[in-house]
């Protein structure tokens, strides 16, 4: 049996047990070349909307290494699940049948990955389904373009709600006359007037420095679709699913008629794309920010923002068996434990950094920051591990994006520590991965903090 050199040459001090998905994936794959019998799989992700994408990878022959190849495909469709999205998933290849079966039972209520499942089931409204086809089934690829953004004439109002923050802008013909941080803590409230209350009063400061109001765009963590709320951390709490439909389903709906005026709301990483790609004059941009979860979104190499998901906190980053575990999927090795708040307050400890438990993730990043502002090495270690993990991540993202500027943005990269988490990016991709062209590029502090309200804000067109 052919061996798989797995050895990273930049490892965390405090985290020395990182199994980057790009080199595990990247042994794998040398194996297969290396491996009579090995095969092309084709992975086809076909949506609601009629549109699919493909990948393409290679397998072991079956019976040469069979847990391998499994991990290998079932780690590659999450990953294809959670950035791209879809309702069903199409195999085609030797072994696809097996391999289908598998991912089915995995993909189910009560499997493995019953968290995903059920998230997919309320984006795609249907059950997700896998199936094994023929060259001849493959589905046309196809990708569907929004065409929102990059207006900024009139007098407009953007948000952007975070899990623990909400900013707001306003804008005359582009400028911004006003922008204004309010903290909140929407995660765990039951009652949606909450949320409500909060998106009314940033919206009415925002107003309040208009002389009218033309348009409003907003960015939030989840998955909206016309405006409705599909799926949404910023509603964990409202578990009640009658309570849901009736009060938080349309709630920017409801919104967008109490105003008056074009509306448009969409997923928070798609604004950071959109942003960095309006700033920068540059296409294929992936977008990732940093903050009480990972949210990432996606500008092509034509400009336009897309369909996808990129629901990036739950994509694995980490093959370790006995990686950090996710709150919410229960699932190990996923991006939201290495590059957001949770990622830092996972690390504290690790570092010997040593905080009341009572304290929040935003606070516990605020004293991270502190001591990194102070010198603190331990501070300084925190951060390079998560630039080392990052790294290595932006190397998998490339495999599934195409890009060539990852912009960078969110709470975890403000101050000192955000240059520590890019220098060690930067030497993981130069030293392991040179073939890489990717800027990685970060706004300035001000943009950092509103820069998504801002391009939130140029989503909707004004009517003519």
């Amino acid at each position: 049996m052919l061996p798989m050199d797995v050895t990273p040459r930049h490892r965390s001090a405090i985290d020395p047990g990182l199994v980057p998905a790009a080199l595990w994936t990247r042994a794998y794959l040398s194996r297969c070349a290396k491996s009579e019998g090995s095969s092309e799989l084709t992975i086809a992700l076909r949506r609601t909307d009629g549109t699919a994408s493909h990948f393409r990878t290679l397998i072991l022959a079956s019976g040469v290494d069979d847990a391998a190849t499994y991990l290998h495909v079932e780690r590659t469709v999450k990953f294809l699940l959670w950035s791209r999205g879809a309702s069903e998933i199409l195999l085609c290849g030797s072994d696809a049948a097996a391999l289908a079966v598998r991912l089915q039972a995995d993909y189910v209520q009560g499997g493995v990955r019953a968290f995903d499942a059920g998230f997919l089931r309320k984006v795609f409204e249907g059950p997700l389904t896998f199936r094994a086809i023929g060259p001849s089934e493959l589905p046309t690829a196809s990708t569907a373009h929004l065409p929102l953004g990059r207006h900024l004439d009139g007098c407009r109002i953007g948000f952007d709600l975070g899990g623990s923050d909400r900013k707001c802008a306003a804008l005359i013909d582009g400028k911004v006359v006003f922008s204004e941080e309010v903290k909140w803590d929407p995660y765990f409230q039951a009652d949606p007037a909450y949320h409500l209350a909060g998106i009314r009063h940033s919206l009415d400061l925002a107003a309040s420095h208009l002389p009218r109001i033309d348009a409003i765009g907003g960015s939030s963590a989840g998955v909206y679709v016309n405006n409705k709320v599909r799926v949404a951390s910023l509603f964990r709490g409202v578990d009640d699913a009658s309570v849901f439909d009736a009060q938080v389903r349309d709630m920017f709906l409801d919104l967008a008629k109490a105003y008056g005026v074009p509306f448009e709301v969409l997923n928070d990483g798609d604004v950071t794309a959109l942003a960095g790609s309006m700033s920068l004059g540059r296409n294929a941009v992936l977008g990732v920010a940093m903050g009480t979860s990972v949210a990432a979104g996606y500008v092509d190499k034509a400009g336009n923002l897309t369909n996808w998901l990129s629901e990036l906190a739950f994509v694995p980053v980490d093959y370790r068996p006995n990686g950090p575990e996710d709150e919410w999927s229960r699932d190990r090795g996923c991006a939201v434990q290495y590059f957001s708040q949770q990622g830092v307050g996972r690390l504290l400890p690790l570092a010997g950094i040593t905080l009341p438990a009572s304290m929040r993730l935003p606070e516990q990043l605020e004293e991270l920051q502190k001591l990194m502002a102070a010198g603190d090495p331990r501070a300084r270690e925190v951060y390079a591990t998560v630039g080392i993990a990052f790294g290595y991540a932006i190397a998998h993202f490339a495999s599934f994006y195409e890009m060539s500027c990852l912009l960078i943005m969110g709470r975890v990269t403000s101050g000192q520590g955000g240059s520590v988490i890019i220098e060690n990016a930067q030497a993981v991709l130069r030293d392991e991965f040179p073939e890489l062209r990717i800027d990685l590029l970060v706004p300035d502090e001000k943009d950092k903090r509103h820069g998504q309200a801002v391009a939130a804000a140029s989503l909707p067109a004004l009517r003519r």
